[in-house]
């Protein structure tokens, strides 16, 4: 058991641009456990690392984890599938005695446990993004899709899934350096996507569902799995 707070990061893009995301994650990370957010936690840093900053993002480490101690904080549940690995991966958080978990991890684990109930069955047929960090680089792929049908829907798979799964476009600084590469990448997918005969497409990481969701065409729809969660359980 641990004993300390468990904090809420939603990642910078998140907290500053995707607020609605980040309020339908707090209500549903608070119906299973207490969390807590700090305001003097910084950016994990990662953008920083990715663009060659080694010396800054050494710094940005240093302070949050000062910050994560001090506010005796002893679990992380963050939504960004880059944060996460950040976290996991490059600070080697759970070294310092503070666990890291994606937040589909929490909430599939809820929902099996009967900790986070589902009220309203939601309906149709969609299909799912694997975003890179989460997919490939943290090995988490069967948690989004069980929330997925646990909570009523048909889930197809694309041709490229999984491990298999293709870019969104926006990850890597691509889309802010090669605007029009990302842009066709990001179409593509979506193609991929209208090839399944499904009318939504879900993603679990907020820099695929803001990319995808620009690049969308052919009436498919593009959300965020949080919004989904939390109609079915209000």
């Amino acid at each position: 058991m641990l004993f300390g707070n468990i904090l809420y990061y939603p990642g910078c893009l998140t907290s500053f641009y995707l607020k609605d995301i980040k309020n339908s994650y707090k209500k549903i990370l608070e119906k299973i456990c207490d969390i807590i957010e700090l305001p003097d936690m910084n950016c994990c840093g990662s953008p920083v690392l990715n663009a060659g900053y080694e010396k800054d993002f050494e710094e940005l480490k240093r302070k949050n984890i000062e910050t994560l101690k001090k506010h005796k904080v002893k679990e992380i549940i963050t939504n960004c599938p880059a944060c996460f690995y950040t976290f996991k991966k490059v600070y080697e958080i759970e070294r310092e005695g503070i666990k890291i978990e994606h937040a589909t991890k929490k909430i599939c684990e809820a929902i099996k446990k009967g900790r986070l109930k589902i009220k309203n069955k939601l309906e149709g047929k969609v299909t799912y993004h694997d975003p890179c960090y989460l997919g490939r680089y943290s090995n988490i792929y069967d948690e989004p899709r069980e929330i997925l049908r646990a909570i009523g829907f048909e889930l197809v798979e694309m041709e490229f899934s999984r491990e298999n799964s293709f870019c969104c476009g926006g990850g890597g600084g691509l889309q802010a350096n090669f605007t029009k590469i990302s842009s066709e990448i990001s179409k593509e997918r979506i193609k991929q996507a209208l090839n399944t005969d499904a009318k939504i497409l879900v993603t679990a990481c907020p820099q695929c569902y803001l990319v995808l969701k620009r690049a969308s065409f052919g009436g498919i729809e593009v959300h965020e799995i949080s919004e989904f969660i939390e109609k079915s359980i209000e």
